[in-house]
């Protein structure tokens, strides 16, 4: 529900001017300022006992590099597009991970589950280059980018048994101490003095909690508990709540070939999901 969310104020966001660098220090800096203090008390020379290698890693795969990848992709293609493909490709990708580097079962019924997510992604694909033209398409992979850098992370989270909270502090520190630094040198803060202080105050509540903090935490939980494959399937939920959320807050209604994409993403989410 809170990736949803966030799916639908980022796509808000860009369309009234904010860059997705912008969404993405709204997204990760504020909390950082509440984990940085962690981070020190445990050790800032090893952040907190993570390492910086592990810590880099995990913050390249799930902080302001992967949010800008989706935000960019914002600039190109409808909101149905990023609420599909990104998940999409969080779950298909994740199941290919889990099986080749964790050795969890690849069954029958998650292989053809896959096939239908690849499916619905051709389906999506099409719908772009038909509709938008070339440029769509490069929306799409911005997407498909972002879903495979988060598979990625989900992977790293259970092979190197990271937990969910020692994931979201270190993201949050590394945001306030490399990322923030660069916003404000080579962005700054005219998009956010000019949008108003409600704008902000939006992104912030939406991008730093809902969509940043606590996703990372609740999935980084999950995938110790449960597993990196069957973790990724709970992105299922996301489509279908951003579509809804999307359709009453922004007025977004998706074509038929979005909702034909999505119902066939469905049935792959439904197959991956069980054993």
């Amino acid at each position: 529900m809170g990736w949803a969310a966030g799916f639908v104020t980022a796509k808000h966001g860009v369309a009234i001017g904010f860059s997705p660098a912008d969404l993405a220090f709204h997204r990760f800096a504020w909390t950082g300022l509440l984990m940085l203090p962690l981070v020190m008390r445990d050790g800032l020379l090893d952040l907190g006992g993570l390492g910086w290698g592990r810590g880099l890693t995990v913050f390249i795969l799930t902080g302001p590099a992967q949010a800008m990848l989706a935000y960019s992709g914002f600039m190109l293609v409808p909101l149905g597009h990023g609420a599909v493909i990104q998940p999409a490709c969080a779950t298909l990708f994740g199941l290919l991970l889990a099986w080749l580097i964790l050795h969890e079962p690849l069954t029958g019924r998650r292989v053809a589950g896959a096939i239908a997510i690849v499916t619905g992604l051709i389906v999506f694909g099409a719908e772009a280059l038909a509709t938008i033209g070339v440029h769509g398409v490069g929306g799409d992979l911005l997407f498909a980018a972002a879903g495979i850098f988060w598979a990625i992370f989900g992977t790293l989270l259970r092979q190197w048994r990271i937990a969910g909270m020692q994931a979201v502090i270190v993201v949050g520190a590394l945001s306030v101490l490399l990322f923030a630094p660069l916003h404000a040198f080579f962005i700054g803060y005219d998009t956010m003095l000019r949008v108003g202080l409600w704008e902000n105050l939006l992104q912030i509540a939406v991008q730093g909690l809902l969509a940043g903090a606590l996703p990372i935490y609740l999935f980084g939980h999950v995938v110790v508990r449960l597993g990196a494959g069957r973790a990724a399937t709970f992105t299922a939920l996301v489509p279908g709540f951003a579509l809804v959320i999307g359709y009453f807050a922004l007025g977004e209604v998706p074509s038929l070939p979005q909702l034909a994409g999505l119902v066939i993403v469905a049935i792959g989410f439904h197959l991956t999901v069980r054993h």
